[in-house]
């Protein structure tokens, strides 16, 4: 799955798997409370990072992260990218 590729890709950050299985479980208490289908989150994963590399070089030795965040009954998309630098034909 793409969630999976991203994340052995930049995820490259040892983390202990307790650590591993809390933000997922947060993950997927997320999904669920917004009845977005897995296969949807993994999607907007894959076009956000998409759309970030188009203009900005990114530090892939660093995690990539987006998560749901739900706060006050409203859910908010939380994207985490480690950016090295703008890429030079969009300054």
């Amino acid at each position: 799955m793409v969630f999976d590729l991203l994340e052995r890709l930049f995820n490259r950050n040892k983390t202990g798997s307790a650590t591993v299985a809390k933000d997922r479980l947060k993950m997927v208490l997320a999904v669920d409370r917004t009845e977005i289908a897995p296969q949807t989150i993994e999607q907007i994963r894959k076009e956000i990072l998409d759309v970030i590399v188009r203009y900005f070089e990114i530090d892939e030795n660093e995690k990539f992260d987006v998560t749901l965040e739900r706060e006050r009954g409203s859910t908010a998309i939380i994207a985490n990218v480690p950016i090295r630098r703008i890429r030079p034909e969009h300054i």
